[in-house]
C-alpha cells in the first residue's frame, strides 16, 4: 500500500515476519507491505477500493 506517490528513495524496514515498511524522506512511512496479505485479511471485505497486487521480486 503506497501512502505517498512522490518518487523518492526508500529504505525497507521489516517490523515483523509479515510486515515491511517503506521509509522515505524525514523518516516518514510511505508504504506498507503485508506479505501474504490474503492470509491475514479478507480482501473482499475491504472497502470498495481499487488495489493492485504486484509481483514480489527477490
Amino acid at each position: 500500500m503506497r501512502l505517498d506517490d512522490r518518487k523518492q528513495d526508500v529504505i525497507n524496514r521489516r517490523v515483523s515476519e509479515d510486515i515491511v515498511l517503506d521509509i522515505g524522506e524525514n523518516e516518514r512511512v510511505i508504504g506498507i507491505e503485508i506479505i501474504d496479505a490474503s492470509k491475514h485479511v479478507n480482501l473482499e471485505r475491504l472497502l470498495p477500493i481499487k488495489y493492485e497486487v504486484s509481483k514480489r521480486t527477490a
